[in-house]
């Protein structure tokens, strides 16, 4: 029996609770939603009287962390990962969950909430500081917590900048009534957004641009379910009249394009100086084709924040749609720098051991990354290095001083010529028609030949060449040198390689060659990076909200989700994948998404 669990992935600590103590230690560098939860569990094995422990942790995000007694419930539940006892009789001395720690976040009062669970036994809650002093765990913090644990699932759901090794994927709102209390502490917390701060190239973070807006936006966009959105800005524009932006950005995606209109208007002539609402207006004229008209908007934009990135980006955009690219580089230059923050992690010590489990299916698919550390030992036993390359020359020129390094492989030594005048047996190829000239001494350019080497491997029973010293020649053949390896990297590439080559194609707008580049990248391995590219350039297991889930619900807006569930019905697909598809199915049911009742 193992002390590992079945199903999740986790860090086997060198010392117990060695994770907690590093998190305490970093709690001061994070700046914004914070890093992932972590969860850290003790398990042990055997008698009271020989009894062995092991600490061991992982992270996770879509855990409810609304009381003590919910993240007290998941740490329960891990006991059902561990694998059962392979006693004959009786149920064992097997290894069991003892006790745990959960740590939660809180980004609106920058506290560390924590629930430490002794099984069996008591649940003790409490909140450690950025000093690591302990505070009472009250129903406001909790309340906050609740709220920063959703908007980091949501936020991070397919951050590519967010992939971390042991990370616990669970969905954070399973049921309509889940989503209702979401709504309802958003609204609550709503004029709190500000201090959880905002994306990078937002200088300074406001009620209507931080990752609490930019949360409530992604989660229902992606479904195309704006008109929730558009409810709660409703009620929050009364109080904030920049908040008009957000609801008409959420009427334009319903397609109620005249009720943004006539919001954007009245939201203008009360503030004329809301870039918020400037940039909603730039974007709908921007997708109507009036280019000119945005820049005139874009314009006023820079005017009314001219120390923000985004609105000197946003009028960078509208020149380039104009064409007008030396007015966009000018602009590009006059904009002012922003400090890009990396997202909140916390650096955690050297593991004893990492046990990253892998799906049944999947490992049956044959999917994973072929890429392992026997493919570059083979390679680099290939290819010459530098250092060897220089030898193995120094060698070749000891042998015969009129010898070429690239041809010690293809001529076998001649006998010593008495004729200084006697032409070389290396073949000579020419392409210009100066092979048909005479030389001046009357000579002609000697006739290409097959090499030696080439002559005798015709025959099996003829020997390999010989060097004086009765070598083979054969270290030219056993060993690429330099050059040649050069030429091999500018054909053969792996396929981290072709997806990098195709990150950079899409950044240039060569989009033809970034799908030929992706192609390539999983031809040679799998990639959800580069299947995600291919989704956006051709118009699925994560959690929702994510691109799969946006571009699957995109389709079925037009040819309805029972066409696409019969679809993959005639697919034969398996088990494990068919399960995953069933799940975003069962979402646009449950939440009534549009283009799930045809």
């Amino acid at each position: 029996m193992s002390e590992l669990f079945k199903d999740i992935p986790e860090f086997v600590e060198t010392n117990i609770s060695e994770s907690i103590a590093a998190r305490t230690d970093t709690l001061a560098t994070f700046r914004e939603l914070g890093p992932p939860d972590l969860c850290q569990v003790v398990k042990s094995s055997g008698s009271k009287t020989a009894q062995k422990e092991i600490g061991s942790y992982h992270y996770c995000s879509g855990v409810e962390a609304s009381s003590s007694a919910s993240l007290a419930a998941y740490l329960n539940s891990l006991q059902f990962s561990i694998e059962d006892s392979s006693a004959w009789f009786g149920k064992g001395n097997g290894w069991r969950v003892r006790s745990g720690v959960y740590c939660c976040f809180n980004a609106f009062s920058r506290v560390d909430m924590r629930v430490d669970v002794r099984i069996p036994g008591g649940v003790d809650a409490y909140a450690i500081d950025l000093r690591g002093e302990k505070h009472e765990a009250t129903a406001e913090l909790w309340q906050e917590t609740y709220l920063s644990a959703l908007l980091r699932a949501i936020r991070y759901a397919d951050d590519a900048s967010y992939r971390l090794a042991g990370y616990r994927k669970l969905d954070p709102i399973t049921t309509p009534e889940a989503e209702i209390r979401f709504l309802q502490t958003a609204e609550e917390l709503f004029f709190k957004g500000w201090q959880l701060g905002s994306d990078p190239e937002i200088q300074v973070a406001t009620a209507v641009t931080n990752h609490l807006t930019a949360a409530i936006m992604k989660y229902f966009s992606d479904a195309f379910r704006l008109e929730r959105a558009a409810n709660l800005f409703e009620r929050l524009a009364v109080k904030e009249p920049e908040v008009a932006s957000l609801l008409a950005r959420s009427y334009i995606g319903m397609n109620e394009e005249i009720k943004a209109v006539k919001i954007l208007n009245s939201a203008l002539e009360a503030n004329p100086l809301s870039y918020p609402t400037l940039h909603a207006q730039c974007d709908f004229l921007l997708s109507k084709g009036k280019a000119d008209w945005a820049r005139h908007v874009a314009q006023q934009a820079v005017n009314a924040a001219p120390s923000e990135f985004v609105t000197w980006a946003k009028l960078t955009e509208t020149y380039i749609e104009l064409e007008q690219y030396d007015r966009a580089l000018l602009t590009l230059n006059s904009c002012p720098m922003f400090t890009f923050n990396e997202r909140d992690l916390h650096r955690m010590p050297q593991p004893a051991r990492t046990h990253l489990p892998v799906k049944k299916f999947i490992a049956e698919s044959n999917i994973l990354d072929d890429e392992s550390a026997r493919d570059n030992e083979t390679r680099s036993a290939v290819f010459v290095m530098e250092e060897e390359y220089r030898l193995h020359k120094n060698t070749t020129n000891e042998l015969d001083a009129t010898d070429d390094a690239s041809t010690t492989a293809i001529r076998s030594p001649a006998e010593p010529s008495t004729q200084p005048n006697t032409p070389s047996d290396i073949p000579t190829i020419r392409i210009s028609s100066e092979s048909d000239r005479v030389r001046p001494n009357g000579k002609h350019e000697p006739v290409l030949e097959k090499p030696e080497l080439a002559q005798a491997n015709e025959n099996p029973g003829s020997p390999m060449p010989m060097t004086a010293n009765g070598e083979e020649v054969v270290s030219a053949f056993s060993n690429k040198r330099l050059c040649e390896r050069w030429l091999d990297n500018l054909f053969l590439k792996s396929g981290t390689e072709w997806e990098i080559l195709g990150e950079l194609a899409l950044r240039l707008h060569h989009k033809e060659e970034a799908k030929d580049a992706f192609q390539r990248c999983l031809d040679a391995k799998f990639s959800a990076k580069a299947l995600l590219k291919l989704l956006e350039i051709w118009y699925m297991d994560s959690a929702y909200p994510s691109m799969v889930a946006h571009y699957l619900y995109k389709l079925g807006l037009v040819h309805g989700h029972a066409k696409i569930q019969y679809t993959l019905l005639s697919m034969n697909l398996p088990v494990g994948i068919f399960e995953i598809m069933q799940g975003y199915m069962k979402y646009a049911q449950t939440f009534n998404v549009e283009g799930s009742e045809f």
